[in-house]
């Protein structure tokens, strides 16, 4: 018996983690990505709930744990140097489980496990696009044709293939106010800390110590750049962060040294009313992105693969199945959605009132509060997902 097919656009961690669950139900998977090798770096992200289900099911964990981000104690500075709060995070979230990691790590641990079962096609793009009542064609950039069982647009926030399958990006993106810049250089300032970050009204930055050297950096800040269309990214940071504190005017110039541009772009929602037309779905940050802020994106990307495929196992009609896994992610989704809202006026404050007072309740809020806040985030993900059924499906096609 022929496996049936899947064509997978976009070699993330959605569509990658995507291929490996549908090997797993006896499909065979055909990953397509533009860019001519796989990002590495990136920024920080966290898997948690049932971002962290997901791995453990996977198997993942015991490679996760060798690449992780230590922890340790975060501490905050004012633009001026001026110490605003210290954290040690395992001492508020104990023993509960989740893992910092930079994400091209994870894509790079995704693509070793995935990469045996699915062929993965770089600098290939999509052309056309035909779907059938049982059969999806697809003509690729390099001119080959491709008819498939299913077509899975995983291609992050700015998808293409989001446009083919539902239109125009205009009512389906939500801008949150926020830009964002993440990249990684050399370890100049030698932290004692393993994160650093610098604050100041409606900006942050923040720096986290790598395993080899090297440190991630992050920005975000609410005020618009000038003349964008003429900047490269460090030149937009230059402008942004000119003023701020010397160590991160330092990182912003050794960024630019290096000449490799950072990943910056817009925080935005993605909210499609749909996240399927026939054999055809979306997934990942295509689907609903709920920006790198909530810390959840990649976490449920994998929770959204392993939905699909065990929603594939157990329906006999492709549509169905498509319905059934909208259904059971878009309530999670939605509650991450408005939580990232909230998180951003939290996290950067626009006005200088508002940063004053954010910085006030940190210092002046008991741990055990704090700790209970933390917690609470975490685990209200897990109960809102809804995932008790989340097992690796037993290879039904």
């Amino acid at each position: 018996m022929t496996k049936p097919l899947a064509l997978i656009v976009g070699a993330g961690v959605a569509g990658l983690s995507a291929a490996w669950w549908l090997n797993r139900i006896g499909w065979r998977c055909i990953v397509v990505e533009r860019a001519a090798s796989l990002r590495a770096g990136g920024y920080m992200m966290s898997l948690s709930g049932p971002g962290y289900e997901a791995a453990r099911r996977m198997g993942l964990l015991e490679s996760l744990e060798r690449i992780r981000h230590s922890g340790g104690e975060s501490v905050y500075h004012d633009r001026h140097g001026r110490e605003l709060l210290r954290l040690r995070h395992r001492e508020f979230l104990k023993d509960f489980p989740y893992l910092v990691l930079q994400r091209g790590n994870l894509v790079k641990t995704l693509t070793e496990m995935t990469g045996a079962e699915s062929e993965i096609r770089l600098s290939t793009e999509v052309a056309q696009v035909s779907s059938g009542s049982d059969i999806v064609s697809v003509t690729l950039s390099d001119g080959s044709t491709i008819e498939a069982d299913l077509f899975i647009g995983s291609d992050g926030v700015n998808s293409a293939t989001r446009r083919m399958l539902i239109g125009p990006d205009a009512d389906i993106m939500t801008p949150l106010g926020y830009r964002f810049a993440a990249y990684d250089v050399p370890d100049t300032l030698g932290p004692d800390a393993n994160f650093l970050s610098y604050a100041a009204p409606g900006r942050i930055s923040e720096f986290y110590k790598l395993a080899d050297g090297r440190l991630a950096a992050l920005h975000v800040w609410s005020r618009p750049s000038k003349n964008l269309a003429s900047m490269s990214s460090f030149d937009e940071l230059e402008q942004v962060f000119g003023d701020d504190h010397r160590n991160v005017r330092d990182i912003i110039a050794a960024g630019a040294r290096e000449q490799q541009p950072a990943l910056i772009d817009d925080m935005m929602l993605v909210e499609a009313p749909v996240w399927s037309r026939g054999r055809m779905v979306l997934a990942g940050d295509a689907a609903h992105c709920i920006t790198l802020i909530s810390g959840q994106g990649a976490g449920m990307a994998m929770t959204g693969a392993a939905v699909l495929a065990e929603e594939i196992a157990r329906h006999e009609n492709i549509r169905d199945a498509l319905c059934a896994y909208e259904t059971r992610m878009r309530r999670p989704v939605a509650k991450l959605q408005e939580r990232s809202r909230k998180i951003a006026r939290w996290f950067v404050p626009h006005s200088a009132i508002g940063f004053h007072f954010r910085n006030f309740v940190l210092r002046n809020m008991p741990s055990r509060m704090l700790a209970n806040y933390f917690r609470r985030s975490f685990e209200s993900e897990v109960l809102a997902s809804n995932l008790d059924g989340l097992d690796a499906p037993g290879g039904k096609a």
